[in-house]
């Protein structure tokens, strides 16, 4: 059956039907209620529509355990023979939508998320400034020492004031995870962090180029460090914005790196 077809539902699969969608509320409902208790929404969304998920995944199933109260009535009511046929119409066969819904959710359930890589903030380019969209303006502390800011800090610091100079020598302590820029020399890496302002789907990497006394081979993509050193001004040939080589070279404000340490991987990657 397909669009604006008439469809004339069989009696004998109504209360499947019926039963499909149940299934398909309660295992959004557990999905969602599982993303909550397990902690796996903060791969997912801003802490700010966490309250959202726990209220909708209730509500599922609220109205799961209401229509499975309607199915077993509706059981009861066959033995008195309606021949009754409701005719519609749908995009879907009868059931179709529901058995989506249902497989979507499992494979939800199956799968647990993962959170973005390297090779995605090449992709979407490392940033020096934040991105625009945030939800809210977060508070600009000029008094915090520089020693004691983190990587967001930093990058909210050159946002307020975009120049590289002002920040020479200045000690700083920060954490991220390894990006190997194919167009950086191979004593430089980039350390970085996604920015979720929404959703995992709008995350925004920032990050500040780190230069190593060595090579960086000994620090993989993706790993997670925490570099101690000095702030210092470089003229690098690459626009962060889109991780491409440019035919002139632009002062950015590098991290030199004097102590740097292999930590785990946060339970909190993201920043907002």
């Amino acid at each position: 059956m397909t669009l604006f077809s008439r469809l004339g539902l069989p009696p004998k699969l109504k209360p499947l039907i019926s039963g499909l969608d149940v299934l398909a509320l309660l295992t959004w409902g557990i999905l969602l209620f599982k993303y909550w208790v397990s902690g796996q929404l903060k791969l997912l969304i801003h802490p700010n529509y966490f309250w959202l998920v726990l209220v909708t995944s209730i509500l599922l199933l609220i109205l799961a355990a209401f229509k499975a109260w309607e199915w077993v009535k509706d059981l009861r009511k066959k033995t008195q023979g309606s021949t009754e046929n409701i005719q519609h119409i749908t995009l879907f066969p009868p059931g179709w939508g529901s058995m989506i819904l249902v497989i979507t959710a499992i494979a939800g359930l199956a799968i647990p998320p993962i959170m973005f890589d390297s090779q995605m903030a090449l992709q979407r380019g490392i940033s020096e400034s934040l991105p625009v969209t945030q939800t809210q303006t977060q508070e600009f502390r000029a008094s915090i020492k520089p020693e004691e800011r983190s990587l967001i800090d930093w990058i909210r610091t050159l946002n307020a004031y975009p120049e590289p100079d002002a920040y020479q020598g200045q000690r700083a302590k920060v954490t991220g995870f390894v990006i190997h820029s194919p167009i950086l020399p191979d004593n430089y890496i980039f350390l970085s962090r996604f920015i979720l302002t929404c959703c995992a789907v709008d995350a925004y990497p920032v990050g500040l180029p780190v230069r190593l006394e060595g090579d960086r081979s000994q620090y993989p993509p993706d790993t997670w460090l925490e570099i101690e050193g000095e702030m210092m001004t470089e003229t690098l040939a690459v626009d962060t914005q889109t991780m491409e080589k440019t035919p002139t070279q632009k002062r950015q404000l590098v991290l030199g790196a004097q102590s740097i340490k292999t930590i785990p991987t946060p339970d909190d990657p993201y920043g907002y």
